[in-house]
């Protein structure tokens, strides 16, 4: 008896802890994502969408701006997964890169903006946690998580674009020596009307 006892408490004190995990939350990060969220979207009811749309076209001239600024501002404003649509200003060759540096920029910016990727607001709080136990303050390693998450991005964003551009060449190496040999094995290959008018030509021999 004492060990099933033991069991059922076991077994009402993890939905205990989960609970007390819930209440912490409802009393503390959900109310931040809801007064975050409501001043961004009315921060971009303000400025305009097509102010915005504006900017992000300017900012995909520039590869600096292209891969630091741009996938800020698409992920700050949009948010995920609602930022990728913001590489459409983008040429066809470099929309991989910027995919690649907004969507490694989801987790850095949650230290500051956690309104940006609310879904997965746990990657953040775990590290939080660890850092709150040891006595440490969370400013610091929101905005060092911020800066080195720019870093990153902008490091895959040039990567990404000179890879993308290697095997683009690569693709049209191939689909031209393709092309090269289709129209070399059509003028090699004799027509249907020279074929017929050569069979004929023999039988009148004969």
């Amino acid at each position: 008896m004492e060990i099933a006892a033991r069991i059922a408490e076991g077994f009402i004190g993890m939905f205990q802890k989960g609970g007390t995990t819930f209440v912490g939350l409802v009393t503390g990060i959900i109310p931040l994502l809801i007064v975050l969220m409501t001043a961004v979207n009315a921060l971009v009811r303000l400025i305009g969408p097509e102010r915005i749309d504006k900017v992000a076209m300017i900012s995909s001239r520039n590869v600096l701006l292209r891969y630091l600024i741009l996938p800020f501002l698409a992920v700050f404003f949009l948010t995920n997964p609602m930022a990728y649509t913001m590489g459409r200003f983008l040429p066809e060759k470099q929309k991989p890169a910027f995919y690649d540096a907004a969507v490694s920029f989801v987790h850095p910016i949650l230290g500051l903006f956690p309104h940006a990727n609310p879904g997965e607001i746990f990657v953040w709080a775990g590290i939080a946690a660890g850092i709150t136990k040891l006595g440490l303050g969370l400013g610091d390693l929101a905005i060092r998580y911020f800066l080195v998450g720019l870093l990153v991005i902008f490091i895959r964003g040039l990567v990404t674009e000179r890879i993308t551009a290697i095997m683009w060449a690569r693709r049209s190496v191939s689909e031209g020596q393709s092309q090269g040999e289709e129209s070399t094995s059509a003028a090699g290959a004799p027509s249907a009307v020279e074929a017929g008018g050569a069979a004929l030509a023999g039988g009148e021999e004969a």
